[in-house]
């Protein structure tokens, strides 16, 4: 079942006797947890019939007798396993799996990777169990993610705000919608985040950001990139080296790809790309233009050889400062030095 329809179950009302809640992204686990939890049980009925164990310290044995009792004044007992990850002998619990108590919500939360449904006790669960896997957003993913959050608490997002958010902040889920609840309680409801709101509440600069050094590099915005340099530079903690290397040369990966697809129509090239739509295509071809393929080739070179300088690997400029690499950098990419 996908995250949405599970969500739509449990706030119905409609539970299932095991859910296993697994994968490399966290967020999802934990707002599906919290909503069997907020769900399940009444506060009163909580008291008798709700236990929380963590995968650390749980016994299978004692585990399996706190599964199989009857709730008491209660339609149903809730056992949330938490950091199952952690627990050494939970395919110990197969037989369970195989035959669990219709009157026990079991949830088992295996956090930061997928459990191995090969197994016995993950033959069981699939054919049991309501199994989700938790996947890792991609990036492109991201923006619409934060867009479809937003909707959720009666606002709106600008495309640039989302792209800002999802380029400062990255693919952490639990850290963007902690940003996103700190925007909504200083917003009214409906109303439309800007990329000023970022700036003012979030604290990500508007105007000196990794999203707008790229749009300076696209249109060789010499002036510009200077100004942003300076700000990086005087900024470093806020701004690493390493951050601006990595969004640079995702960035200039997708220019090189468009000349590889000369005749490709907007949509495709979005596609293709993985942009968001194809409000982002221009900036793109207007960088394929002012930059020769060669150029390009040359600035990932580049990219690469300063990535490695910043961590100190092969290089005899380990105690060369983050800020001189960067003025050195930004001069050789749009020079072709």
């Amino acid at each position: 079942m996908s995250y949405e329809e599970i969500l739509r179950d449990v706030r119905a009302g409609r539970f299932q006797p095991i859910y296993l809640l697994h994968g490399e992204e966290p967020y999802f686990i934990d707002r599906l947890e919290a909503a069997i939890e907020a769900e399940a049980l009444s506060e009163a009925e909580r008291i008798f019939n709700q236990l929380i164990l963590y995968g650390k310290d749980a016994e299978p044995l004692t585990l399996l007798d706190q599964l199989r009792r009857y709730p008491m004044m209660s339609a149903r007992q809730v056992v949330i396993l938490r950091e199952a990850q952690e627990m050494k002998d939970l395919n110990d619990l197969a037989g369970y799996a195989e035959n669990p108590m219709p009157t026990t919500v079991f949830v088992i939360c295996h956090k930061h990777k997928k459990f191995d449904l090969r197994t016995r006790m993950g033959k069981a669960l699939a054919a049991k169990a309501v199994v989700f896997e938790s996947k890792k957003l991609y990036d492109n993913q991201l923006p619409d993610w934060i867009a479809g959050y937003c909707k959720e608490q009666k606002r709106t997002i600008e495309p640039a705000a989302a792209a800002l958010l999802a380029e400062y902040l990255g693919t952490d889920l639990a850290k963007v919608a902690n940003e996103l609840d700190k925007l909504a309680l200083n917003l009214p409801a409906g109303s439309a985040i800007t990329p000023a709101h970022v700036e003012e509440y979030v604290g990500i600069s508007k105007e000196y950001n990794v999203f707008e050094l790229q749009r300076a590099f696209a249109l060789r915005d010499k002036a510009r990139i200077a100004r942003m340099e300076q700000y990086f530079a005087a900024n470093i903690r806020k701004n690493p080296l390493i951050g601006a290397i990595a969004s640079l040369y995702n960035y200039f990966s997708k220019v090189y790809m468009l000349y590889f697809l000369p005749n490709a129509s907007d949509a495709e090239i979005a596609k293709t790309l993985e942009l968001r739509s194809d409000f982002f295509v221009k900036e793109y071809k207007t960088a394929a233009r002012n930059y020769t393929r060669e150029h390009v080739e040359h600035i990932l070179h580049l990219l690469h050889l300063y990535d490695l300088r910043a961590k100190g690997v092969n290089t005899d400029t380990t105690h060369t400062g983050e800020e001189a690499l960067m003025r050195e950098l930004f001069f050789r990419m749009l020079h072709g030095a």
